[in-house]
């Protein structure tokens, strides 16, 4: 019988999933990112997916499979942002992957963007990565940030409606933003339809896989903008969430 997949290890299995493969620098820097979660998780606690196929798939893997593209030209100048990085993902994945971008990672828990700040440092790569402790609403509203990102990304962090009211506003006008989702459905497509109109936005693009190790399913999801974002948004903190756009309250 032929040997099953392991995905419990940074093996070709795994890189042969994903269609790349790490330099041996990047491997070291993912090995480190693992230690320094570990590390950094018994203090903060910052997530539970910390070994195995939990760290390598649901964290690294999950993280970088919608970025096929981009892992074709990695040294490409790009500048990126992770709204509600949490403990560092995608963001930190993303920048070890994408040696040419620069990296701005945003949480509004202070604890966890000291830990993300000091994974950085540890790893080598704080010349390329920031990190800002506040809620997004402000970020979007911030002339420093807002309009200037080639590639906006969030993973778990609030309905698709949500996050595009988050991620929109910080696109440059020929940028993209990622949602990395779960499962979808037809009410979600619904209700992000609806949520992009006022944005001036789109979706560009949309394909869904199963991550290795019977992981779950995952959507991205690319939206483009069609015109300048309203500057009535992000709303003020809150709201977003409390009001999605698109919603019968709305």
């Amino acid at each position: 019988m032929p040997t099953p997949p392991n995905y419990s290890i940074p093996g070709p299995d795994l890189w042969a999933a994903l269609g790349w493969t790490p330099s041996e620098g990047q491997l070291q820097q993912f090995e480190a990112l693992q230690q320094q979660l570990l590390h950094w998780n018994a203090r903060v606690n910052l997530t539970r997916l910390l070994e195995r196929e939990d760290f390598w798939v649901s964290q690294i893997f999950d993280s970088l499979w919608p970025l096929k593209d981009e892992l074709q030209n990695p040294t490409t100048p790009r500048r990126c942002i992770d709204v509600g990085t949490g403990g560092g993902f995608p963001g930190l994945a993303v920048a070890i992957a994408l040696p040419g971008a620069e990296l701005t990672l945003v949480d509004s828990v202070g604890r966890k963007t000291a830990a993300v700040l000091a994974m950085a440092n540890t790893i080598g790569i704080s010349d390329r990565v920031r990190v800002r402790t506040e809620r997004v609403e402000l970020t979007g509203r911030d002339k420093t940030c807002r309009g200037q990102f080639d590639l906006a990304m969030a993973r778990a962090v609030a309905a698709a409606p949500v996050v595009a009211e988050y991620l929109v506003p910080l696109l440059q006008p020929e940028g993209e933003a990622l949602l990395y989702r779960g499962r979808w459905g037809a009410n979600d497509q619904r209700d992000l339809d609806q949520a992009l109109v006022p944005l001036k936005a789109t979706i560009r693009h949309q394909e869904g896989r199963e991550l290795p190790a019977g992981k779950g399913m995952r959507q991205q999801l690319r939206i483009k903008p069609t015109a300048p974002c309203p500057k009535a948004y992000p709303r003020a903190v809150g709201l977003p969430s409390k009001l999605p756009l698109g919603s019968t309250a709305n």
